[in-house]
């Protein structure tokens, strides 16, 4: 699937990781009643943002796993696609893979 957008600066296109629906005792919740995952997959991002004269790249790329804050980004809709735009200092984390150490070294 290929999506013709590209965030501008350090902002991500995310899209939601549906959550699998699980149902204990035979109740089933509507979709108007469950909240939105707050897990998605990165699907385009910016060139990064520019301090002091330098452009400082993104820690994420395409198809990193994210999670990000319950009022993070704001949704958009593509070709009958939802999607998010968010800025990558929204993101809290990346699930699994190789992710940066913040410290450095030590």
């Amino acid at each position: 699937m290929a999506v013709n957008i590209t965030p501008l600066h350090d902002r991500v296109l995310v899209r939601r990781l549906e959550e699998k629906e699980t149902v204990k005792g035979g109740i089933i919740i509507p979709d108007s009643a469950k909240e939105k995952p707050q897990e998605g997959e990165v699907i385009a991002v910016g060139a990064g943002r520019i301090e002091k004269g330098t452009r400082i790249p993104l820690d994420v790329k395409p198809g990193d796993k994210i999670l990000f804050g319950k009022y993070s980004g704001n949704d958009i809709k593509i070709d009958n696609e939802e999607y998010m735009i968010m800025k990558e200092d929204e993101i809290l984390a990346k699930i699994g893979g190789q992710a940066k150490a913040a410290g450095g070294k030590k």
